[in-house]
Parts: structure tokens; C-alpha cells; sequence
């Protein structure tokens, strides 16, 4: 990818783990006005309220590609949760360690094995990360390894790539080790969006591991 501005046709654009850190490196600190604010990004709203009413156990919470951390702080019960923030750009994670939002974060790729014991979260909560990007639904392979039984997953899908990425079949192959999946279709941005993505939806996953 070569040196452009940071915005999300960027985003959309990326192929690979060294495209995300070039990006995010220097989105980073513009990113919660030049991004969330100026397209009204619901996601992360959406999915903070979602986990809420699914939630039902106890943490800790791993909040997948968390960024800035926009996910964790649309979290209503944050408080009282102890949450861990997962993401391959330390410029991205630097800036939502400023918020004082979570226990530790963590720098990891999703495409690769990830240096975390077996059965360790209660939750798993993504708004972003599974998207038109590098990170596809094999990386689901991990998280289910680190959290524990009964662990409540609740991940946005971006939607036209739901069945074109393989997300679709994933799920049906990993039928047998999670329960209680739904799906809840869901705008990623608000009335203020460019004209471009206004309509851009996700699928919001819900299940637990068995």
C-alpha cells in the first residue's frame, strides 16, 4: 500500500498485516475526530449494547482490534468489567491506554497465533476488526481457544463480506463448539455519513462457546 491519506477507503483497502500498521500508524491520533466523529460511526455503540444484554458471566473481556478503544468506552457496564484491549498497531493501543479504559492491552496479529493461555476470557467483543481487511473468520479458530466455556462472543461482521469472506462458513464449521448463535443486522454509521457508506451494514454475531 502506498503512502495516502488515512481514511476508511484505506482501511477497506488493506491486504495485509504490514498495510494495518502503516495506516493505523498514522491515523492514530486523528482517528476518533477524523474518523468516528466526522461519519458517525454507530458500530461500536451497537455492539456495546448488544453485549450487555448477552452478557450473563463474568469477565475478564478481550476487545478485539480495539483501536482507540471506541468499543470499551460504548460499554454502559464497563466499569464493572475487568477488559483487555488486542490490537497490531501500538499508536492505535497508546492512544486508548491515555483513556484509562482497560486492565492491560495487548500487541498482537489475529492472523497468527496469539500468545495467550487456553480458557482465560468470559468474553469476546469486536466492532471492527472483521471487515474488508486482512483479518478473516479463521482468526475465530484462536479466540474460542482463549476463552473459557460458557464465554459470550459478540462480533461485528461487516455484512456484504459476511458470505463473500467465508465468515458464513466458518460458523457452520464450528457448529459443534458454540451455542446460541444469532444475528443481528445493523448500520455501521449514523445519518451524518458521507452519502458513500451511509448504508454500509454489519452483522453483529452473538454465541457462546460451549
Amino acid at each position: 500500500m502506498p503512502d495516502i491519506k488515512p481514511d476508511l477507503d484505506a482501511a477497506y483497502a488493506i491486504e495485509t498485516p504490514e498495510d494495518n500498521r502503516r495506516l493505523y500508524a498514522d491515523w492514530a491520533k486523528t482517528y476518533d475526530d477524523s474518523f468516528a466523529a466526522d461519519m458517525d460511526y454507530q458500530l461500536p455503540r451497537m455492539v456495546g449494547l448488544i453485549f450487555c444484554e448477552a452478557f450473563r458471566g463474568s469477565g475478564p473481556v478481550l476487545d478485539v482490534g480495539a483501536g482507540t478503544g471506541l468499543l470499551a468506552q460504548s460499554i454502559p457496564i464497563r466499569a464493572m468489567l475487568e477488559i483487555d484491549a488486542l490490537d497490531m498497531s501500538p499508536e492505535m493501543l497508546g492512544i486508548a491506554r491515555q483513556k484509562g479504559l482497560y486492565r492491560k492491552t495487548i500487541e498482537a496479529d489475529l492472523t497468527q497465533p496469539l500468545d495467550i493461555a487456553d480458557n482465560i476470557y468470559g468474553a469476546i467483543v469486536s466492532s471492527g476488526t472483521f471487515t474488508h481487511g486482512h483479518v478473516g473468520p479463521d482468526a475465530l479458530d484462536e479466540l474460542l481457544r482463549i476463552a473459557r466455556c460458557g464465554a459470550v462472543f459478540v462480533l461485528a461482521v461487516n455484512a456484504e463480506h459476511f458470505v463473500a469472506r467465508g465468515f458464513a462458513e466458518k460458523f457452520a464449521l464450528i457448529e459443534p463448539h458454540i451455542e446460541g448463535l444469532q444475528h443481528h443486522d445493523v448500520n455501521i454509521y449514523g445519518a451524518d455519513a458521507d452519502a458513500t457508506h451511509k448504508d454500509d451494514l454489519a452483522s453483529i454475531t452473538v454465541f457462546r462457546k460451549r
